[in-house]
């Protein structure tokens, strides 16, 4: 493998799966953004239907990167979402990840 390959491999495998999918990049950012965020302002913010949202979140939720609390605000079942530390680091290094990607593509060619 040469130089160069081995070095986008590195910058690559940086990349978590789990936290790449642009959903669930999109769900880690909003959090990032609140500390608490309700279910309903989560779908609503990024288009999803309750379902699909739910399932995006039961992966990130096993992964340890966000947690789910339920309860009751007045008489209304409420879900809330936030985002763990693990969370915060695993947005923090894919962000990482995508900036030395696109270094590597801005740079001016030899």
């Amino acid at each position: 493998m040469t130089e160069v390959n081995q070095e986008v491999s590195e910058i690559t495998s940086a990349i978590d799966d789990v936290v790449h999918q642009r959903t669930r990049l999109g769900i880690l950012t909003v959090l990032h953004e609140g500390q608490q965020v309700d279910f309903g302002y989560l779908q609503e913010a990024l288009g999803l239907t309750g379902g699909n949202l739910s399932q995006h979140l039961s992966v990130l939720e096993k992964s340890g990167l966000i947690r789910i609390e339920k309860g009751y605000e007045g008489r209304r079942a409420r879900t809330w979402i936030s985002s763990t530390r693990a969370g915060s680091k695993a947005l923090r290094d894919e962000v990482t990840a995508l900036k030395a990607l696109v270094a590597r593509i801005e740079r001016p060619r030899k």
